[in-house]
């Protein structure tokens, strides 16, 4: 289950398989029973897990039976739940009513998804793009959209009316409050807090304990969400505060406190945070004395070949 993979190597895939094999997690364990690239010696050994369950899943790879979902017997899950064929759903996990899960996707045990705001009427269903990846004791509320390949950290809670792209990776203990825009590849480390009205485009780093805050007079009925433009850095234990546009490509530096839109590609830092140079002018401490920034340039891991290359050709001519 890795971030994201972009080519194939079926020595590495089995060796990541017989580590997940392993795994203390049920529902991992049967995403390993079950996936078509696992040798026949894991198989096997799954076929005596201790879990029957798993030793079910096992069997039926065996016997290249894929035709019922993949449900641990604890779980729950509401009749009118639509999920593909090859979901895998851990122990102890409810499914409601509401809800769309796509094809390939594992999720966990003791999670809740589809969870019902009372206060909302004809929601739309909470819908999971394919091969996504929940964690543990994660809550997700009816009503959002997430693109294929979502991964999170455990205990993560998402309200309603959250639509992100693909690839979105959300950390431990990370609350996303709703009503947000999320775009594709972006990557929330853990303890991170999304406020309501937030707009995080494509491709940003946001790092642990870092908030995005929405009301500038609290308590009030007035929400002003911040606006995170592709390819910014925030730094751990910063604050956002209300209506802040962080433009493209801007750093900010950790346990600051931003009242004012930061320009493209600049660094800013401090409590009020405050300019403190371009982003161009900080080098990688590898003592290759690049520069660090745009981080594009230079850092391809986890990322489509197809985006790599655009950026290994915005910067092909560029010093």
């Amino acid at each position: 289950m890795q971030n994201y993979r972009t080519a194939s190597d079926s020595h590495t895939d089995a060796l990541w398989l017989k580590l997940l094999s392993s795994s203390h997690c049920e529902a991992i364990r049967a995403y390993v029973a079950l996936n078509e690239s696992t040798p026949v010696e894991i198989i096997d050994l799954l076929l005596s897990d201790n879990s029957e369950y798993v030793r079910n899943c096992a069997e039926r790879r065996k016997h290249k039976d894929n035709s019922i979902q993949n449900i641990h017997p604890s779980a729950l899950i509401h009749k009118d739940a639509k999920l593909a064929n090859d979901v895998i759903i851990g122990p102890y996990t409810v499914i409601n009513q509401n809800v769309v899960i796509e094809e390939g996707t594992v999720i966990c045990s003791h999670c809740e998804i589809g969870y019902r705001n009372n206060n909302i009427s004809d929601s739309p269903p909470l819908r999971i793009g394919r091969n996504s990846f929940i964690r543990s004791h994660s809550v997700f509320y009816e009503g959002s959209t997430f693109g294929e390949n979502l991964v999170t950290g455990h205990h993560v809670t998402v309200r309603e009316k959250t639509n992100a792209g693909r690839n979105l990776q959300i950390g431990t203990l990370c609350d996303i409050q709703g009503n947000c825009e999320i775009g594709d590849f972006v990557r929330f480390h853990s303890n991170v807090h999304i406020g309501q009205r937030s707009t995080v485009k494509d491709y940003v780093w946001i790092f642990p304990y870092v908030v995005l805050t929405n009301d500038p007079h609290p308590p009030s009925e007035v929400m002003m969400g911040v606006t995170v433009e592709r390819y910014v850095a925030i730094a751990t234990m910063s604050v956002i505060l209300p209506g802040v546009t962080i433009n493209e490509g801007a750093l900010v530096g950790a346990h600051s406190s931003v009242s004012r839109d930061v320009e493209r590609d600049t660094v800013v830092a401090g409590s009020p945070a405050k300019y403190i140079c371009d982003t161009s002018k900080i080098k990688l401490k590898d003592g290759s004395d690049r520069s660090a920034y745009p981080w594009r340039r230079h850092f391809h891991r986890g990322y489509l070949p197809d985006a790599v290359s655009q950026w290994i050709a915005e910067f092909s001519n560029k010093t």
